[in-house]
């Protein structure tokens, strides 16, 4: 071998090394707390974590080779478990933390002001306090609004649609998960106002109260329910149905979820396509994007689902023009 090559072949073969190193070193582990707001036993819950981390596979994200999890599970009802989790997490100091819902999110920042939080289902994030503005976020927190307090009327207007005797509409939700109630009970009595029906607020912390509100919907003249969103509904989904159904009690729900168990209408946000886009937030704060820099989502897909057979057992024609309008009857 003459000197030209000898020196030509070290060269490449020194350009070659570092390249070669490279790509031998692992992939850096990044770490990712993950505070849920429903029990894990709850079958919605772990599906809306799958669709996170579905939604993080997609983009290059896989466990166990460059992100792990730390994942709590803490019941609506349980604040103290809540808290305690959300310091676990924090103390962890992980790259990035999911919350799923506003008490979730609200156990977080009372440990944290740094660490990146991403919301996936929070209805009020300005009025709960969290951000400073949807498009403007501002600090170490950003997401996804789940509802928009507007929906209240929509849901009073399909009671109607459904039910047009109706005449006195009990709006139940649970105080303790809820702190963002107000924002859907202002829109429901302005619009029980412009349609003739008594707006009444149901606030209930469990099962005997919501027992009680649905019995005495259901000896007024022409009663209904709207079910406000929050997590303790969720959870308690086939026992609200089951109440609504046993009581005969007209009942619009927020989500689809409380359809498939045999509540009668549902209208609202697909909440799974929700922790999926939650995972495109966390891909680009990973990647170095800043919560403050990210403005708050609001929901771009809303559902309505129709449960014909809970419609005739109750005996109550839905009509044509709602069915038209379905994205899914379930006979």
């Amino acid at each position: 071998m003459d000197r030209r090559t000898f020196i030509s072949t070290v060269a490449v073969t020194l350009t070659a090394w570092p390249i070669a190193a490279r790509a031998q070193q692992p992939e850096r582990m990044r770490r990712i707390g993950v505070l849920m707001g429903y029990p894990e036993n709850d079958l919605e819950g772990p599906a809306f974590f799958a669709a996170f981390r579905q939604g993080l596979d997609k983009l290059g994200w896989v466990e166990g080779r460059n992100i792990r999890f730390y994942t709590r599970w803490a019941a609506p009802e349980n604040a103290e478990a809540r808290q305690r989790f959300a310091k676990e997490l924090v103390a962890l100091q992980p790259d990035l933390i999911l919350s799923a819902v506003t008490p979730t999110t609200a156990a977080l920042l009372e440990h944290t002001h740094t660490i990146p939080i991403v919301f996936a289902t929070v209805s009020d994030p300005v009025g709960s306090g969290f951000v400073a503005s949807l498009a403007r976020p501002g600090g170490n927190v950003t997401g996804f609004q789940a509802m928009v307090g507007s929906l209240a009327s929509k849901w009073l207007e399909l009671l109607k649609e459904i039910a047009p005797r109706v005449a006195k509409v009990a709006m139940l939700f649970n105080p303790a998960v809820a702190p963002y109630a107000e924002s859907f009970l202002s829109p429901f009595r302005d619009a029980a106002s412009s349609l003739a029906v008594e707006a009444i607020a149901a606030p209930v912390r469990d099962m005997s109260e919501l027992e009680s509100v649905v019995a005495t919907q259901a000896r007024a003249p022409n009663g209904g329910v709207i079910v406000m969103p929050d997590t303790f509904m969720d959870v308690h989904r086939a026992e609200i149905a089951s109440l609504a159904a046993r009581f005969s009690v007209p009942t619009i729900y927020p989500r689809r979820i409380f359809a498939e168990v045999g509540g009668l209408v549902s209208y609202g946000i697909d909440q799974l396509d929700l922790y999926r886009r939650a995972a495109t937030y966390a891909d680009r704060i990973l990647n170095g994007a800043k919560p403050a820099d990210l403005p708050v989502e609001r929901p771009a897909r809303f559902e309505l689902v129709i449960n014909l057979k809970t419609a005739r057992a109750l005996g109550i024609t839905i009509p044509q023009s709602l069915l038209v309008r379905a994205d899914a009857v379930i006979r």
